[in-house]
């Protein structure tokens, strides 16, 4: 999941593909007029690799020029198999126009490689495959959230509007928007949320703000408002004053994990030894994450140095 993204980090990303052969008479239902039909691209398709198929179908220029710009194209022609998430032209001109120039810069090129590594996922996933895994790990690092109900998917809210490109090094989903890596740091995520505040306030009066701002990465278990509110009268009060400062660190960093652990892998993970050097037992029923006593509320908001999870109940170490 992913929070307050900005547009200005908005660009291209690259195609890359899958081997699922698609009906050659087959158009995708709701799929803009000037979109090529699935029959271009099995005529194109053959023996080529996912930029050539890319670069024939005409309706993926933008995304080809961010190939390009960002040096990826021998990546791309490599012999993968890559899973590519792949943005028409008419997605890319939902941003704005800026936006796109800028990335395509010589000095981003950093920034653009990350976007576009964002879209590509390792090996190949037809698009029954994608709709029932929940979330894929991209390229870039983090986690592509997919969601597919009565039909239809949706990968980081974009719809999947033509499945099972074939390529010679893998498969093209294409899309209807661009999908884009988070952009903010844990601090700056929980800053601007106000279900946050009250951490937000926690973590400043204990000092953690260019900790929880650095590399990481970081597992942040994170209480509402709500979870702070069940402590006992005048908890939070006291905890805030400077005389107290060491305890608050100690029941903060009790909600920091170091490195990075989406909800995806809680299942193999029975407990988890945090910052402070103890343990939090860590459970899944009836589906839900169970942190301790705390239930997970919220999983897999992910930032530039890690993730969150917004936990209902305020941890307490031993």
């Amino acid at each position: 999941m992913k929070l307050n993204i900005a547009l200005a980090m908005a660009v291209s990303f690259p195609a890359v593909a899958s081997a699922q052969t698609c009906p050659n008479s087959l158009v995708v239902q709701g799929a803009p007029s000037h979109l090529v039909t699935t029959t271009v691209f099995a005529e194109t398709a053959k023996g080529s690799d996912i930029v050539d198929t890319a670069e024939a179908a005409g309706s993926f220029k933008t995304l080809v020029a961010a190939v390009k710009a960002a040096g990826l194209v021998d990546v791309f022609k490599s012999d993968g198999p890559f899973t590519v998430f792949a943005p028409t032209d008419e997605a890319f001109a939902k941003l704005p126009k800026e936006a796109v120039a800028e990335l395509l810069k010589p000095e981003n090129k950093t920034k653009l490689q990350k976007l576009l590594t964002y879209h590509v996922v390792k090996g190949k996933l037809s698009a029954k495959q994608v709709a029932i895994s929940h979330g894929l790990s991209s390229v870039q690092g983090e986690q592509i959230d997919v969601t597919s109900t009565g039909g239809k998917t949706q990968v980081d809210g974009a719809n999947v509007v033509m499945p099972n490109i074939s390529a010679s090094n893998g498969v093209i989903h294409v899309i209807d928007a661009v999908i884009m890596p988070a952009t903010e740091d844990i601090m700056e995520i929980a800053a601007s949320n106000d279900e946050f505040s009250t951490l937000v306030a926690a973590i400043n009066a204990a000092g953690l703000v260019e900790t929880l701002k650095g590399e990481g990465p970081f597992t942040v278990f994170a209480p509402t408002k709500e979870a702070f509110e069940k402590l006992p009268p005048g908890t939070i009060e006291n905890l805030l004053k400077p005389e107290n400062k060491k305890d608050l660190t100690m029941i903060l960093t009790y909600h920091v994990v170091p490195g990075k652990v989406l909800s995806s892998a809680a299942g193999n993970v029975k407990a988890a030894k945090t910052v402070n050097g103890q343990s939090l037992t860590i459970a899944v029923k009836d589906h839900a994450i169970e942190i301790k006593n705390a239930k997970v509320v919220t999983a897999d908001i992910e930032a530039t140095n890690g993730v969150i999870h917004v936990i209902d109940t305020v941890l307490l170490p031993e």
